[in-house]
């Protein structure tokens, strides 16, 4: 109960600092059947906006490098529980996509092998009410693992998320309406040990135009109800290997063309008319997505014709 409370009182303090309060906390299991909270944070401006924190009992983050970090990932939490589904991202294929039921921290493999594992969920979200979604299990190496300061939410859950969507970015993750787990490599290729970043997909500021406004037309347009959307997102910056002032040179771009409208703070942005003409070329790209990502068959193997 000591650590519990210790945790508690660090939860707390870390929130507020970043406008966010904790409305509940409850005793949860990781995947192991070892002990964590779950706090449920919400803007303390408004407490219909929120999200789930799970932590292991024993974290202690009172170091001061971990503190930091705590912060940032809530200062963001906070800017994100602004979107109208602050669960939702888009992916560079036009998929937008929301997370949900991931198991925190890490857990070692049971199978044996040197990984760690986070498991959830990614599901289609178009509007139509789709069952396609993909149950994922993120393995990460030992040695990405010393990368990491702690198998913790708050720092794994941005990266895990890029890893998820770069890995549907090439195909390797199917969305399907029942099936098992996936799996979502996590390796030093998304990292350079050198220049100390991750590195997940190069882009071109066309591409990050394209990638805003089909976010904007997505997250607020369709799923939103029009309510401003973060465009400038450092996890998206991160997923676009690119920088936060390079995003907001590209939302101010696609202002000044009419594509999108700023708020005065220039970092949330909603859909103009002219873009939500655009709604059949944004849904024939998720057909093309999903078409990209469906596996495809030999139809010659099929049939029994095969030279084996």
């Amino acid at each position: 109960m000591g650590a519990q409370a210790v945790l508690a009182r660090q939860v707390e303090a870390a929130a507020k600092a970043a406008g966010l309060v904790v409305i509940s906390s409850e005793v949860g299991r990781d995947f192991l059947g070892q002990p964590t909270t779950r706090f449920m944070l919400a803007l303390a401006a408004d407490n219909a906006k929120k999200q789930v924190l799970e932590l292991s009992d024993k974290f202690d983050f009172s170091r001061a490098d971990m503190l930091a970090e705590v912060g940032v990932y809530l200062a963001h939490a906070a800017k994100r529980l602004r979107n109208p589904r602050q669960d939702c991202y888009l992916t560079l294929h036009g998929l937008p996509l929301s997370f949900e039921k991931f198991t925190w921290p890490f857990h070692a493999s049971s199978s044996g092998a040197d990984t760690f594992l986070v498991h959830g969920e990614v599901r289609l979200e178009d509007g139509e009410q789709s069952l396609l979604h993909a149950k994922i299990a993120a393995s990460m190496t030992v040695t990405f693992a010393e990368i990491v300061k702690a198998p913790e939410q708050p720092f794994a859950e941005g990266f895990i998320y890029n890893a998820v969507r770069k890995t549907m970015d090439q195909g390797q993750l199917e969305l399907v309406k029942s099936g098992n787990r996936q799996p979502v490599p996590v390796t030093t290729r998304f990292y350079s040990p050198w220049k100390k970043r991750f590195s997940f997909n190069d882009t071109t500021e066309a591409q990050r135009q394209e990638y805003l406004a089909a976010k904007v037309f997505w997250l607020s347009g369709m799923l939103g109800g029009g309510e401003p959307v973060w465009v400038l997102d450092p996890r998206d910056a991160q997923y676009l290997n690119t920088t936060v002032e390079e995003l907001k040179k590209n939302a101010m771009a696609l202002a000044g063309e009419g594509v999108v409208r700023l708020a005065a703070d220039t970092e949330y942005a909603t859909p103009t008319e002219a873009l939500m003409g655009h709604r059949a070329q944004y849904v024939a790209e998720v057909q093309a997505a999903l078409a990209f990502i469906k596996p495809t068959f030999n139809e010659e193997m099929r049939g029994g014709h095969t030279n084996m």
